[in-house]
């Protein structure tokens, strides 16, 4: 039993392996290995999220396991999605377009491909040590949350692209430039402190009726059938609602000092006294 969360973490190594193989042979007249990679790291992220859950339904977790996980993480969801990012946004170029442009398009891009890793890295490394963190902005007691967006999701939003494309890489500078700014932010919510949903009251260990049984078969149909634009959405979805979470907060924020300030700035006259 020990070894079997343990067997889930190697399948995330060996997919992290195969898309970081793939990457490296893609170009624009082969793109469908850009495809491959991104699928991958798809299929890498249940991988990662049992491993952890089958560890603690049977009791089985371990400090081995949990430093394991890590670096299957770093691997698999770091460096992985950092080569996929560069080689299909970046390297693949045109090399008709404006040499200058192209070269510093290039090299701002693999600049910021090693901040996503480093990003990356960063937020697990805090997540070890963290215990019980709080974001900045709190949600609701009964739910749980992440401190930043964890680096699965990151790397889903970056291969979620590729996939919606089928791997094709990116024909203009000026995606280029859109496509930096997509790994940037990226990045830089791995490392906020804003709270992302963890899903961790899901319970799965309980029963579940038929229709729920159903209702997750169509599920995977539909993320099969459809799985450039669902998975698409699905990410950026995950994203903006860390987004939408931190702007709500920060306008009740706002909303809260308004209405303070009237009442600090009221002056409280104590009465006169008057002799009998």
């Amino acid at each position: 039993m020990f070894v079997l969360p343990s067997l889930f973490t190697a399948g995330n190594i060996a997919a992290g392996y195969y898309a970081i193989m793939q990457s490296l042979q893609g170009s624009i007249v082969d793109p469908k290995h850009f495809d491959y990679a991104a699928l991958a790291i798809l299929f890498a992220i249940p991988f990662d999220a049992l491993d952890g859950r089958i560890a603690r339904m049977t009791n089985t977790t371990s400090e081995f396991g949990k430093e394991l996980d890590s670096l299957a993480d770093v691997i698999t969801f770091g460096v992985a999605p950092s080569i996929l990012a560069y080689t299909w946004g970046f390297r693949m170029l045109p090399l008709g377009m404006d040499p200058y442009l192209r070269r510093k398009v290039v090299e701002v891009g693999a600049f910021v491909c090693f901040l996503f890793l480093l990003c990356g890295a960063s937020r697990l490394a805090r997540f070890n040590i963290s215990h019980d963190p709080q974001p900045k902005n709190p949600g609701r007691p009964d739910r749980k949350y992440f401190v930043g967006m964890p680096i699965p999701a990151a790397a889903g939003v970056l291969v979620s692209v590729v996939h919606l494309v089928n791997g094709t890489p990116i024909p203009y500078w000026w995606l280029g430039v859109t496509w930096i700014g997509v790994v940037a932010l990226a990045g830089f919510l791995m490392v906020s402190t804003w709270r992302f949903w963890s899903g961790k009251e899901i319970n799965l260990s309980g029963r579940h009726p038929f229709r729920l049984i159903i209702l997750l078969g169509f599920l995977i149909y539909a993320l099969v059938a459809f799985s450039e634009v669902l998975v698409f959405l699905c990410c950026f979805a995950y994203m903006f609602s860390g987004l939408a979470a931190r702007a709500a907060y920060s306008a009740q924020r706002r909303r809260q000092k308004r209405m303070v300030a009237p009442l600090e700035n009221v002056t409280i006259h104590a009465p006169e006294e008057h002799p009998h």
